[in-house]
């Protein structure tokens, strides 16, 4: 048999050897950005928790914290003056608890602005301004017992 026979007939060896290769390349990549993020990620987690504890505020879970913000602050920093975010907020933080016709607006705790306000500050400080004009107008008070 010659080497060419011998390579028609065993295509399927070169086929799942490019396909290996492959995947081993790209889960390397995948595993050396997660490295590289798991770094940033736990500066900014440990940055924020300092900051909410200098507050006032209890020391949130450092491997949540990584997860749901990672390192450019996720969600929180999408879009925080959006108009949606901004009444899906006033309606399950700043609301009675009710629901259905029960459901009423409250006043909320000045403090409950006041962290994402800091989460803000920690991941995306250049969207302060935005969230600034955003909660500009919500009455806010000391309502929580501390």
């Amino acid at each position: 048999m010659s080497p060419t026979e011998f390579a028609a007939r065993h295509k399927w060896i070169y086929a799942g050897a490019v396909v290996i290769l492959v995947g081993l390349v790209v889960t390397g990549l995948i595993r050396y950005s997660t490295v590289k993020r798991t770094g940033e990620t736990s500066k900014k987690a440990d940055q924020l928790s300092e900051a909410l504890v200098k507050a006032g505020y209890p020391a949130p879970d450092k491997d949540t914290t990584e997860r749901l913000l990672g390192t450019d602050g996720g969600q929180v920093c999408e879009a925080p003056g959006n108009a949606l975010k901004t009444a899906l907020y006033q309606i399950q933080a700043l609301s009675n608890g009710a629901t259905g016709p029960g459901m009423r607006p409250v006043i909320a705790d000045s403090k409950a602005v006041e962290a994402e306000r800091i989460v803000l500050q920690v991941y995306c400080p250049d969207k302060l301004d935005e969230f600034d004009d955003a909660v500009d107008d919500l009455k806010t008070d000391e309502t929580v017992r501390r």
